[in-house]
């Protein structure tokens, strides 16, 4: 317990070294066609530059309960009705960076930010950032079949841009952000400065994107105690008859005032949506 708290005064005291990003855009929005859009109820269209397209392979997706097409699975509404309580929450409160954590780990976390991620980039009027921060055990990559390439561990440890590292699987406003290579000094990772000026650059490069941050479980390590300063809000997602209720007031007591709720996963599909409170 006391490495967390020291973990969470370490990243306070280094984020005022943040420095100005010298990042270029990735993709662009036209805003006034974002406008005449969103008043026809067509929503947002983006114009990716330099963003990479992935092609993915829907069925393998499937097969990792990856949800790509909205009505097929009894979960995919839940999904909907937990993406509307979400966006209307962080909407009324002007919040724009979400983390996904869990007690331990196999309690479906990565899932559950891929699938809410995508989820809310259907929503015409909302584009999404998709990050994978668990950089003892990255996984989103897997998921899309883009294993192979740089992430975000390589614009920590080398001069590689965000740029070069992100793509978009062909689901219209969702952009991820891999992990890549394991990083064994993760929590100190997360609050060097080279990292402040990433988060500075994806906070302020694209305002009104919502960033999701797949991170570790929390009892795994401290990363998420250290990132916390960072982010707006958590979601806790749990797993049906894993968790107990001793972890759970240890999981709300170390996420705090930044907990923004809980999700119940490995449940029958409609306790997903009723799960987050």
């Amino acid at each position: 317990m006391e490495r967390l708290k020291q973990a969470m005064e370490r990243a306070r005291a280094e984020r005022q070294l943040r420095s100005a990003s010298t990042l270029s855009p990735v993709h662009s929005i036209d805003r006034k066609r974002e406008e005449q859009a969103r008043k026809r109820g067509a929503g947002i269209s983006i114009n990716y530059t330099r963003t990479a397209k992935v092609s993915t392979d829907e069925q393998a997706l499937r097969d990792e309960r990856i949800l790509l097409a909205e009505g097929l699975e009894p979960v995919a509404d839940a999904y909907k009705i937990l993406r509307t309580q979400i966006l209307q929450r962080m909407r009324a409160k002007g919040l724009r960076t979400l983390a996904i954590t869990s007690p331990s780990q196999g309690d479906g976390k990565t899932i559950t930010a891929i699938n809410l991620a995508i989820s809310l980039a259907r929503d015409v009027n909302q584009t999404v950032l998709l990050v994978d921060l668990d950089m003892k055990r990255p996984a989103i990559a897997k998921y899309f079949g883009r294993e192979e390439g740089p992430g975000i561990s390589d614009c920590l440890t080398s001069n590689v841009e965000l740029a070069d590292i992100m793509f978009t699987p062909n689901i219209e406003r969702l952009v991820v952000i891999p992990g890549h290579e394991r990083i064994v000094q993760s929590s100190e990772a997360l609050s060097s400065p080279r990292f402040m000026t990433i988060m500075e650059e994806l906070k302020t490069r694209y305002d009104d994107r919502l960033i999701i941050f797949d991170m570790p479980p929390l009892f795994s390590s401290d990363d998420v105690i250290a990132f916390l300063p960072q982010i707006d809000a958590a979601i806790l997602v749990v797993e049906d008859g894993k968790v107990t209720k001793t972890e759970l007031e240890q999981a709300e007591q170390l996420l705090g005032d930044k907990s923004a709720g809980m999700v119940l996963n490995k449940a029958d599909p409609t306790s997903i949506a009723s799960g987050y409170y």
